[in-house]
């Protein structure tokens, strides 16, 4: 900012003798101050301040209504990061009357009769200084905005890798990446549904889409395979949530430890007889919990090459059935009150219809 453009901004002067406000006028005006906004009534001050915004205060102490301690008080609980120097006009000279002038916050103090070289030095000397505050403040709101832009842009990065490793382990059991958008958004609703904060729901949705992130590490020749498993096959493609936990550990951020949790647990069962750890009832993490119930229903609902979709219907009563077995049952009763909501999202992200 310049000076010339600094010189046209707002200066308030209070004072409620007429004679001291109208020489004051003419010794700024001379100078070349145009914006000058001239209070005789203290109480005036706080709303006058709200509309001008000056970059500088300059305070008569001793008037009736409120002094000029009251009117800095009020000035200070508008909590203005940019609350501009005020100066002290003031016919008082100790050094009593001095410090308590700086303590209630005032910049400077300027002695009544006024010296004329003296006041407008003090007031140019001020409005440098404000004016270099407010470039080093515009910095620093700038510099904030790019921090915030480049973190937002880390997060969305971050975010996108995630989905896309999650796209890859359900590439990989032949399902495409609509399986984890249907589930990932399946699971934030019924983590809403339950009482969770719109952050953690939000933690969900991105950290869901990793669920069977270890199917990577099972051999192409079980994982591929058509037909129904052997026993040692299907322990084979039971490490799985093992291997997802493994892969996702190391990493203390928010999201991967809950990427981590619902790797490793959304294949337990409420009722203790489900992998990898054979966890029961609340000992299983709230997120496997979800987990599970969006990954059953989605599976069941959907086409693979083993089998044809189920019906929505036959896919609710399975997991009625499953009820305090598989399913914890209080969210299973979620599950069914939100039923509408999770049939819009499983419409919402359909799988796209092969040319004929």
């Amino acid at each position: 900012m310049s000076t010339e453009s600094l010189n046209r901004e707002c200066i308030l002067i209070v004072d409620d003798e007429p004679a001291n406000l109208k020489l004051l006028d003419k010794m700024l005006r001379s100078q070349g101050y145009q914006s000058l906004v001239l209070v005789d009534d203290p109480r005036l001050v706080v709303d006058l301040y709200r509309i001008t915004q000056p970059v500088l205060i300059l305070l008569d102490i001793n008037m009736p209504h409120l002094d000029g301690y009251q009117v800095m008080e009020q000035l200070k609980a508008l909590n203005d990061p940019l609350l501009p120097p005020i100066v002290i006009l003031t016919a008082q000279h100790g050094k009593d009357y001095l410090l308590r002038a700086l303590a209630a916050g005032a910049r400077d103090l300027i002695g009544k009769p006024f010296d004329r070289n003296e006041l407008l030095m003090r007031v140019r000397n001020l409005l440098d200084a404000q004016m270099a505050h407010r470039l080093m403040y515009d910095q620093k709101t700038v510099l904030e905005d790019m921090v915030q832009a480049r973190t937002e842009e880390l997060r969305r990065t971050r975010l996108q890798i995630v989905q896309r490793l999650g796209m890859a382990a359900e590439y990989r059991d032949e399902e495409t990446g609509n399986h984890i958008l249907r589930m990932s958004h399946s699971c934030a609703l019924l983590a809403r549904a339950i009482g969770w904060s719109e952050a953690d729901c939000d933690l969900i949705l991105n950290a869901s889409p990793m669920h069977d992130i270890g199917k990577i590490g099972i051999p192409d020749a079980i994982m591929l395979k058509p037909g129904k498993f052997e026993p040692h096959e299907w322990e084979i493609m039971q490490t799985h949530a093992a291997i997802g936990g493994k892969l996702l550990e190391g990493d203390d951020s928010t999201l991967m430890c809950m990427a981590r949790e619902i790797a490793l647990t959304h294949h337990e069962k409420w009722d203790g007889s489900g992998y990898p750890n054979g966890l029961a009832g609340e000992a299983i993490p709230q997120s496997g919990r979800i987990a599970a119930l969006a990954d059953v229903f989605d599976a069941l609902t959907s086409v693979r090459p083993y089998k044809k979709a189920w019906t929505v219907e036959a896919a609710v009563d399975l997991i009625k059935d499953n009820k305090g077995r598989h399913f914890d049952p209080t969210l299973v009763e979620v599950f069914l009150q939100e039923l509408p909501g999770i049939v819009a999202i499983r419409e919402r992200f359909a799988e796209p219809v092969a040319p004929g």
